[in-house]
């Protein structure tokens, strides 16, 4: 009896130090391709666990937090991979907490640089309540419509990634920061107020509680079998052109993460052909690598959903160096009003 319980402690203690030693790798995402059952997340990490090994430890938040949270790190960094959007990956890497990786398939991917890669193509979008609405604001003019007072919202510059691309993408089409900071200022007049989150923002407008609203487009067409009444659209400038702002998930390898070698795997793990080749069926993203175009239902429609809508990509590195100041104005000219 007593070599029986020897060896049942001994088992135990086995079995923990194992389990203690078992391989993982965190990552540190901007929310977005984790919503849903099976979606590209889940099903991505499930498959590079049983291929390596290796259990992945997710942590979600808001693009520019989720950044803010390694920075606090910094001293004792607790994520071997971060996923966020610009301009907030470019502070990353300006900012040294990143390190310098270059993934298998980078060759195939546009707009790849030696701290970090695009992993999900994604672009600007707004949605409207297309039950209350029969068609949606023409134009930028027509968001600044009285009937849109309190009914109109768009998340917050500076902590929200696709709020910061509204700004970017005002500034777009009226030709000028100071045009664009002018608009933003009468805007503010029926934006219902800040919001650090975009995806809470599709419930309110499928219930009607505001009619409009920003978002992204993986993110809204995700959405829409659970939210009905929501619709996608572009205003149109002066000019009668709808263009949408280029806005990809974009991965980096944590500088000093506790486990370097398992965040290179599971990034390009991330970019290989058969992952990319699913993140449209999982989550309505879009491939960056350009040797890969998908063939299933989801990729058609969120191709037919930018149709006669350009898109542009704006120098990122020139946007994070302002980005500051422009926030800073952003606050000024939406809290005067």
């Amino acid at each position: 009896m007593k070599h029986s319980y020897l060896t049942c402690l001994l088992m135990a203690a086995f079995c923990s130090t194992s389990a203690l030693a078992a391989p993982v790798v965190t990552v540190y995402s901007s929310d977005g391709l984790h919503d849903g059952n099976n979606s590209w997340y889940q099903n991505q990490f499930a498959a590079f666990t049983q291929q390596t090994g290796i259990k992945v430890q997710y942590v979600e938040s808001g693009s520019g937090a989720i950044v803010e949270r390694l920075a606090k790190e910094r001293t004792n960094p607790q994520a071997d991979v971060l996923i966020s959007v610009s301009p907030f990956i470019q502070r990353a890497a300006k900012t040294q907490l990143l390190a310098q990786f270059t993934p298998e398939a980078a060759a195939v991917i546009p707009n790849s640089t030696p701290y970090y890669t695009p992993l999900v193509n994604n672009y600007l979008t707004f949605i409207y309540n297309a039950k209350l609405l029969k068609t949606p604001p023409a134009n930028w003019a027509d968001l600044l419509d009285k009937r849109f007072k309190n009914k109109l919202q768009y998340s917050t510059p500076g902590q929200a990634g696709d709020g910061t691309a509204v700004m970017l993408q005002v500034f777009h089409s009226f030709a000028s920061k100071d045009a664009g900071f002018d608009y933003l200022g009468k805007l503010q007049a029926n934006n219902v107020g800040p919001s650090a989150s975009t995806g809470k923002l599709t419930a309110l407008v499928n219930k009607g509680e505001i009619y409009v609203a920003n978002g992204d487009l993986q993110m809204n067409l995700s959405q829409m079998a659970r939210n009905p009444n929501i619709k996608i659209f572009w205003p149109a400038d002066e000019k009668g052109q709808r263009s949408a702002l280029d806005l990809p998930y974009v991965v980096g390898l944590v500088n000093q993460g506790p486990e370097t070698e398992n965040g290179k795997k599971l990034i390009n793990f991330l970019l290989n052909k058969q992952s990319q080749s699913r993140v449209s069926e999982l989550s309505w993203g879009l491939p960056v690598r350009s040797d890969i175009t998908p063939n299933d239902e989801q990729y058609r429609t969120a191709i037919n959903t930018m149709k006669g809508v350009t898109t542009w990509h704006p120098n990122w590195d020139q946007v994070e160096l302002s980005l500051s100041a422009d926030i800073s104005r952003w606050h000024q000219v939406t809290e005067s009003e």
